[in-house]
């Protein structure tokens, strides 16, 4: 027991490293963990004083814990031995399938992270690239969602600026949960997203099992108070009008909830549009060739944004027009009653997104030109009028009062963007951009007459028809 032991340096290191391993883990990180939780809750408690509706504790546990108990839920057990079965392997090979597919869709919520870093980012951006105008009934609309109620806003997809938009809009009031989809699975960005309380969605996956895995986390998250978003379009529209409402993610909301249970769920419409969509040229080239591939590059989009920020910083206004945000009628999912079907709820939905649908000064120019041809400013103010005077009023989001102040911005926009061009004293749509004027007019269509202002892409029926 006395005897000298003689070891190689780089064992006794290795030693001494893991015994000092092993004293932090029994000894002081628990203590640190201690100290950093409790600093943790406190700043979340100062944070959900300020919100209107508190970040809830299902999204503040722990990822492993979420994942855990989403691959232990019965439903999803009841699922792997079902696909054991049909797949002919041990489910213990199925039990690991469906952890893997926890792992992707589990986020990693940091309110560290949401509010300080991924606000102010949207803050920045979204007010570097437009004016921001929300309708006046939107405070309203949210202010009556009752506290012990989840909200889901149910938004239509015209940018993939929608994201930083409604984020930036809704940080004073909650926190958000987007479904994104594989898109955003690209390192670094997937990291962020996760912190940001997003899950990833695989759009085309058929297999039972990831199925059963999504939709119970959906429903837990739902039943937990997290705050929902998602498109129903299921991706971008590539004509400016509303696509018809896919019901993948609305029919696991529906499934999973109990109507005596003492969470209700309020789906709010939330309508979207701009004077300048940013990706239009590639979302008009994928209509062109009937597909949804997109080519834009990720290099493309982060020398945009630097663009952007270096006018910025100059003092330049680098704004592309106005980008509008309105809440229609929120649908009560306990006082709908039974849900018959999913695919009715979802086109009600959508009907009232159509509703409320923000009308700005860019579309409305758009569709005067293309109705009534080439115009003066005098004439194009007059026809905005009387276009206005069809509209409901609650969807109006521009200065009426101040119409030739609205039609003239309109117009410098549309002509700083290649859409229309000036001779003399009036306004020309530019050869080979009706498409691309039709894609801004046809975002109201649904507004005004029949036929009125058709072109090439407002054949497409409209999901309210």
């Amino acid at each position: 027991m006395t005897h000298t032991v003689t070891l190689p340096l780089w064992l006794f290191i290795l030693i001494v490293l893991f015994a000092a391993v092993t004293a932090l883990s029994h000894f002081l990180l628990p203590s640190v963990r201690w100290f950093f939780r409790r600093r943790f809750e406190r700043a979340v408690e100062r944070l959900n004083s300020r919100l209107k509706r508190p970040i809830q504790p299902f999204k503040l546990a722990r990822r492993y814990d979420m994942i855990q108990r989403l691959i232990y839920d019965p439903e999803v057990s009841q699922e792997i031995a079902l696909y054991a079965e049909k797949n002919n392997v041990p489910e213990n090979v199925a039990f690991q399938k469906a952890r893997e597919y926890a792992r992707e869709i589990v986020p990693s919520f940091s309110a560290f992270a949401y509010f300080s870093f991924a606000m102010r980012v949207a803050k920045v951006l979204a007010e570097s690239v437009y004016r921001i105008r929300t309708a006046t009934q939107n405070d309203e609309v949210f202010a009556a969602i009752p506290e012990n109620a989840t909200p889901v806003f149910v938004m239509n997809h015209r940018s993939n600026m929608d994201y930083v938009l409604v984020t930036y809009l809704a940080s004073k009031t909650s926190t958000l949960s987007y479904a994104v989809g594989e898109w955003a699975r690209v390192w670094p960005l997937s990291s962020l997203i996760r912190m940001w309380g997003a899950y990833f969605i695989r759009r085309r996956s058929r297999g039972g099992l990831y199925r059963k895995v999504l939709s119970r986390y959906v429903q837990m998250a739902t039943s937990g108070g997290d705050t929902q978003a998602f498109y129903p379009e299921g991706g971008l529209s590539l004509t400016g009008r509303l696509q018809p409402p896919k019901v993948g993610l609305l029919s696991y909301l529906v499934d999973g909830f109990d109507v005596a249970g003492p969470r209700d769920i309020v789906f709010v419409p939330v309508a979207i549009n701009y004077d300048r969509v940013l990706e239009d040229r590639v979302l008009l080239a994928a209509h062109a060739r009937g597909d949804r591939r997109f080519g834009a590059r990720i290099s493309v989009v982060v020398a945009f944004i630097a663009r952007k920020f270096w006018k910025r910083l100059r003092g330049q206004d680098t704004r592309f027009g106005t980008a509008a945000v309105a809440f229609g009628a929120p649908v009560s999912l306990r006082d709908y009653g039974k849900v018959e079907d999913v695919e009715e709820l979802s086109l009600e939905l959508m009907r009232r997104i159509e509703a409320v649908m923000p009308v700005l000064g860019v579309p409305l120019v758009a569709t005067v030109l293309r109705a009534q041809g080439p115009a003066d400013s005098a004439t194009l103010e007059i026809a905005v009028g009387a276009l206005l005077a069809e509209i409901p009023q609650r969807s109006v989001v521009l200065d009426s009062g101040d119409l030739a102040s609205e039609v003239s911005e309109a117009c410098r926009h549309m002509a700083q963007h290649g859409l229309i061009e000036r001779r003399g004293e009036t306004w020309h749509i530019m050869q080979g951009q009706e498409t691309a004027t039709d894609f801004y007019a046809n975002s109201i269509a649904h507004y005004l007459p029949r036929g009125y202002g058709s072109g090439d892409l407002a054949g497409d029926a409209a999901v309210a028809e």
